[in-house]
């Protein structure tokens, strides 16, 4: 498989230094399409999108964390290399555990420039007193987070990261150790158990006759997103990794969802009309940009809803699922899947992925298991001491 664009023959020197201005700043945007110019599974980016994320008026990640981009070059001054060091103040907020992060981490296939990058990020988070290094994330785990280890000859997800096999040889190398492992689960309706997912559903109906579920009202849309998010940051506060999503991290993804959501995929189960849990589908974008190698053809997603690829759209991501921890345990979730499943099909959509699944939530991935699912990809979250 043809992952990355080709490497040079050798390198003789790497330079990395920390960037600052504009300029460098699109270089290192620019070096990922570059890099993945003949790979044949990675979907590009729409670099508004990226842009944003990177600029601190604009993401508002940047009200509580910093991030400090490099760049690695050779001798010539040509981009080899990328990575970020990341301090995430609503974890350390939350964890206090002396950890900062990295990513937004590519690197041609050679060891010496992957290491230089990886000090000078760990180099940085030291300087501000940080003891552990964990990623990549691309900034938090709210966003696009996590490194593909299995499963590269399929095309990523929405929101789903993409990267070369070697990275992960090359963490491991340098020190370190997987932290976390998460699934990507596909379903296709055509290998969908149905039957025993409806008798699960009419089972978890008789014992919780007050619990409905509704498509979310699109006339509401505000008020049901502060539902979601309450529930979110409820629901997540005990499974590994999560940070709660402040009020303007969660307004802006908000209003990018809001440019592609298919109401049909959105749910909200209810306990006597109080808000309980929640489960969001959006269709799967990366099918309309598989052939846009540059990313820079469709520079918003509200422009992508007159590309006519947009009709073909066939798939969809279960991208986020809660439930307050009072309702937790009673298999509730089964009814947000039926509705979303039983609604994609009448919409058109033909499968789903379930991204992504914490190794350790062992309920979920036996439930979708039962149902038919199939592991599609594995992702790996990694640390190391920087003692």
């Amino acid at each position: 498989m043809n992952a990355t664009a080709a490497s040079p023959a050798a390198v003789t020197s790497v330079t990395v230094r920390p960037i600052h201005s504009k300029a460098d700043r699109k270089a290192f945007i620019d070096f990922q399409y570059a890099f993945y110019r003949e790979s044949q599974f990675w979907v590009p980016l729409l670099r508004m999108d990226v842009e944003k994320t990177l600029d601190p008026k604009k993401n508002p990640f940047f009200a509580h964390g910093e991030i400090q981009l490099f760049l690695a070059e050779d001798a010539n001054g040509k981009v080899l290399g990328r990575i970020a060091a990341i301090v995430n103040g609503m974890h350390l907020q939350k964890y206090d555990d002396g950890n900062g992060f990295f990513g937004f981490f590519e690197c041609i296939e050679d060891y010496a420039t992957a290491e230089k990058l990886f000090d000078a990020a760990a180099g940085w988070l030291r300087e501000r007193g940080l003891t552990g290094m964990r990623g990549p994330t691309n900034p938090s785990l709210n966003d696009i987070a996590g490194l593909l280890v299995e499963g590269f000859e399929r095309y990523p997800s929405l929101m789903m990261p993409y990267n070369p096999p070697y990275y992960a040889a090359y963490l491991t190398r340098y020190g370190f150790e997987r932290a976390m492992t998460m699934w990507a689960y596909f379903i296709h309706y055509k290998y969908l158990n149905e039957d025993r997912l409806r008798r699960g559903a009419a089972l978890v109906r008789r014992r919780n006759p007050n619990v409905t579920v509704r498509p979310i009202d699109m006339g509401r849309f505000d008020a049901e997103a502060q539902a979601v998010l309450h529930i979110y940051n409820e629901a997540w506060q005990d499974n590994w990794g999560h940070v709660p999503m402040t009020q303007a991290e969660f307004a802006k993804l908000a209003k990018d969802m809001k440019q592609i959501v298919d109401p049909g995929l959105i749910y909200l189960l209810e306990d006597d009309g109080t808000p309980i849990a929640f489960s969001i589908a959006l269709p799967n974008l990366n099918q309309a940009l598989r052939t846009t190698r540059s990313g820079g053809l469709l520079p918003s997603v509200a422009t992508l809803l007159a590309y006519d690829k947009l009709k073909a759209i066939r798939e969809m991501r279960v991208l986020l699922m809660g439930i307050l921890p009072e309702y937790q345990g009673r298999a509730l979730d089964v009814l947000l899947n039926l509705a979303t499943i039983e609604n994609g099909i009448r919409l058109g959509y033909e499968c789903c992925e379930m991204s992504w699944v914490l190794d350790n939530n062992h309920r979920l991935r036996n439930n979708l298991e039962t149902f038919g699912g199939t592991q599609a990809q594995e992702y790996g979250l990694y640390e190391c001491s920087l003692a």
